[in-house]
């Protein structure tokens, strides 16, 4: 993949006066406004300021993600079709499908536990996935099919809750957890659920939202009067944060394109960011103190804290595995939490070193990626939970802790959506110089 960073290797502009306003765009993290370069298959382009990835190109687009879609459908109907997991001890054993994952929980009263299990490795990328093919087949076949634009709205909403991955690595967790104590056996479920999250992966990739975007409707041009290299919030322009056309900033405006509402920069918000960690921080407590599993092994019952269960590890000597689940449960959350309330402090300060702003939007990236790895834990409970169940002799019950953990995991990651990374480079009236793409000239440039 060939990496554009609008430098050097960008190939030459037109004049500014004659960039089409088709190419005009605004940096989502930044707000730094320029215009795109002409891409060839299998190029990216990335901001000069921030560095992030404005648009990726892919050859046959929609041939790929169409294909793609469609190889995971069918892997998901295969991993609902046969047997997931099986375990044995003493001649006693039991078996699960992937569904049992999530309704199991049910009937130890944690609805809520078992919904978000069953959205999030289920429900919510068979939706994206479906989406995203009822698109393809529309571009495909040169016909927009009914309902395009609000479905394509929908799929920015949907990717970040998809953790088919993350389950699939709690599943590995729960194997290293079962072996010492049972033969485990594992079902034709398991390897068309490894298939399915890697083609999962594959397809997200795969789509570029700024070539789906113009490929369901390339009419809207951005504003005249546009100047590169600079913010677009001080020229009354902001970029939709959906389909990325360029808009006026208006009262309540919506994207004349998408129809999304627009959301311009106007300084300085933390206040949800905020409210969402600390209700996070409050459930972190019981999400610790509280048992996440109860265990029942011949009559007696032991319930187990998350740093209890990594304690286990540690002793039996299997340090990969301990190291996995205090990262993702304990360094992850603490880490996320501090990292976002720091950076919510310091887009307060009226100093800020320009050189150190990108440092500081890198963190906001590495807590926004990492916050959905938090769920091993819950998954590894739903898991163990469906598929140790043999009576007194041997059975695993959701403790407490289970859903506030849940709340915590999903209460974090609302708190980097909602964080506006443009904070971050606030105020800034325009691009050092030796920031602009050496294919801009110096200065200011009206489009």
């Amino acid at each position: 993949m060939i990496s554009n960073k609008l430098t050097e290797n960008t190939p030459k502009l037109e004049k500014a006066t004659t960039v089409s306003r088709r190419r005009i765009r605004i940096c989502h993290e930044c707000d730094l406004v320029l215009a795109l370069p002409a891409l060839k298959n299998g190029e990216k382009a990335d901001c000069p300021r921030c560095t992030h990835t404005l648009v990726r190109r892919q050859r046959n687009a929609a041939e790929r993600s169409f294909a793609l879609a469609l190889a995971s459908v069918i892997m998901l109907g295969l991993s609902l079709s046969f047997p997931f997991l099986g375990f044995s001890v003493k001649g006693i054993g039991n078996g699960i499908e992937l569904s049992q994952t999530a309704s199991t929980l049910v009937g130890f009263h944690q609805p809520l536990v078992a919904i978000c299990v069953l959205l999030t490795v289920l429900v919510l990328p068979f939706l994206y996935l479906s989406a995203l093919s009822w698109l393809c087949i529309g571009i495909l076949q040169g016909k927009l099919l009914p309902h395009s634009r609000l479905i394509a709205r929908t799929l920015a909403y949907v990717t970040p809750w998809m953790m088919v991955d993350v389950f699939v690595i709690g599943t590995l967790v729960s194997l290293i957890k079962i072996v010492g104590m049972a033969e485990v056996e594992l079902g034709l479920s398991f390897w068309t659920l490894c298939g399915y999250a890697l083609l999962l992966l594959l397809t997200t990739q795969s789509v570029d939202r700024d070539w789906l975007w113009q490929a369901i409707d390339s009419e809207p041009k951005a504003p005249e009067g546009i100047i590169l290299g600079q913010s677009g919030a001080p020229q009354g322009l902001v970029g939709c944060h959906t389909c990325g056309l360029v808009n006026k900033i208006v009262a309540k405006g919506r994207c004349r394109r998408c129809e999304e509402p627009l959301h311009p920069y106007k300084g300085p918000n933390t206040q949800a960011t905020l409210a969402l960690l600390v209700a996070a921080l409050i459930m972190y407590l019981p999400a610790n103190l509280y048992p996440i599993m109860i265990t029942t092994s011949l009559g007696s019952t032991e319930p187990s804290t998350i740093l209890k269960g990594v304690l286990l590890f540690f002793q039996s000597g299997d340090w990969p595995i301990a190291v996995i689940i205090f990262t993702a449960s304990i360094l992850v959350p603490v880490g996320k939490m501090l990292a976002l309330l720091w950076l919510c402090w310091v887009v307060h300060q009226q100093q800020q070193q320009p050189l150190n702003r990108l440092k500081k939007v890198r963190l906001y990236r590495v807590t926004e990626f990492i916050g959905r790895w938090s769920m091993v834990d819950v998954f590894v409970v739903a898991i163990m939970v469906a598929l140790i169940r043999t009576g007194s002799l041997m059975s695993i019950a959701p403790g407490p802790a289970a859903l506030a953990f849940t709340a915590v995991v999903i209460l974090t990651m609302w708190a980097a959506i909602l964080f506006d990374p443009r904070s971050i480079w606030q105020p800034t009236p325009a691009v050092p110089n030796n920031e602009l793409p050496s294919s801009l000239p110096k200065e200011n440039h009206h489009v």
